[in-house]
């Protein structure tokens, strides 16, 4: 064999074993699997960016990771918007939704649901020196600005309200700060964040639905990881896990 021929060969063998020291990892990370999380990004206290720069964060995001970390899956999110959250499931673009779904006989027909991890009521929010409002009945009639896709565009439908499409939360109180719409529909919760972080707001609750709205993760029908991250959820919120996330948030349990 020629100098040159033992060189190459030598180079050969020094890269296989390389290689053998890099392929050794690769089993234990192939058998941790990857979910594709959906969420707003721009939904406080439930998921969001304290700063411009700042990572995502939140209630729904918090308790997403325990979720994964628990089923033992590594967790990836991507934001988007709320009229396009349930498209995106549908075509693949991601596996599940974290953003305060509310479970509805609607919903659940097409779509699985974990166990609830919210528990919340629904709210109409008016100008301050508006008193119109005091009572769901009083809806009618009246302009709200509401996610095209949401239940709570559903239900100021069912009220009697016109709707105008707005792309989110945020836009929405927009609107109803400048007087361009006479309310709101949305989750207490996230509303109370608001109004708490934006004291010279001029806005308020003016009526609380009855009822309550329970809000899950949701994924297509039939996938994979379903019951695994649902069990998950299930041994966190017995453990306590879920509360401890809610009072950071909060200042109490909110999962039940």
């Amino acid at each position: 064999m020629s100098i040159k021929i033992k060189s190459i060969a030598a180079v050969a063998a020094a890269s296989a074993l390389a290689l053998g020291g890099l392929v050794a990892t690769t089993p234990a990370d192939a058998a941790t699997p990857t979910i594709t999380v959906a969420t707003e990004g721009t939904y406080a206290p439930f998921s969001y960016h304290a700063t411009a720069r700042g990572p995502l964060t939140g209630y729904d995001v918090e308790v997403f990771k325990a979720v994964a970390k628990k089923a033992g899956i590594k967790v990836v999110f991507k934001e988007t918007t709320w009229d396009g959250i349930f498209a995106g499931l549908e075509a693949g673009r991601w596996d599940a939704i974290a953003n305060q779904v509310t479970i509805t006989d609607a919903r659940k027909a097409l779509y699985t649901f974990t166990v609830p991890y919210t528990s919340s009521s629904e709210v109409v929010v008016t100008r301050k020196n508006d008193n119109r409002v005091t009572r769901a009945a009083d809806v009618s009639g009246k302009t709200a600005a509401q996610t095209a896709t949401s239940n709570h565009h559903d239900q100021a439908v069912s009220l009697g309200a016109n709707v105008e499409v707005v792309p989110g939360f945020t836009e929405s109180l927009a609107l109803l700060s400048a007087g361009r719409v006479d309310l709101t529909l949305n989750d207490r919760l996230a509303v109370l964040d608001y109004l708490k972080h934006n004291r010279d707001a001029n806005l308020k609750i003016a009526a609380t639905l009855p009822g309550a709205d329970l809000e899950a993760i949701v994924f297509k029908k039939g996938y994979k990881y379903a019951t695994r991250l649902n069990n998950a959820l299930k041994a966190l919120k017995k453990s306590g896990a879920i509360a401890k996330i809610g009072k950071k948030y909060f200042g109490s349990d909110v999962s039940k």
